[in-house]
């Protein structure tokens, strides 16, 4: 039996091209949104990580010719977490476990392929789903540190 999503109780959603400038843009507007919530400013510098390396992924990989779309959607639970997805209609990746092995790069002379390491370091949830030739799906979620302690009261 599958359970049905988490309700979102705020959302944003947004959509910009490929483009390394684009990446400070996607953190900036990440970190702001995840603002709203208790974070503390190191969680905060983390969030910024995880969408950098989510949003660079897709500039650097999804696009080899250049151009493309990126949509991010933002998004609070009703538990308070924040979700974070980062969606390219790009190559798609053909072995997303392999993907997701420190130092797996598609461009070993320019990267170090740590992008998902992180992504998975700083994120209490990292789901990646992706086929060659249909684009890729990175969801990210997090929850305040603070929230977490505050709960178990």
């Amino acid at each position: 039996m599958t359970t049905a999503p988490e309700r979102l109780v705020n959302y944003v959603t947004m959509e910009f091209p490929a483009e390394p400038d684009n990446v400070a843009f996607a953190r900036t507007a990440a970190a702001v949104f995840a603002s709203r919530l208790d974070f503390t400013l190191d969680e905060l510098d983390e969030i910024k990580v995880a969408v950098s390396e989510a949003v660079s992924n897709a500039v650097l990989h999804a696009y080899p010719g250049g151009g493309g779309v990126i949509r991010m959607e933002l998004g609070v639970t009703g538990g308070g977490a924040l979700k974070l997805t980062v969606i390219d209609d790009g190559v798609g990746i053909a072995d997303v476990d392999a993907a997701r092995r420190p130092q797996w790069t598609t461009r070993p002379d320019e990267r170090m392929g740590l992008g998902f390491t992180f992504m998975q370091e700083y994120m209490d949830k990292l789901d990646v789903v992706s086929r060659p030739g249909a684009g890729t799906r990175v969801v990210m979620v997090k929850a305040p540190a603070r929230a977490a302690v505050a709960g178990a009261r």
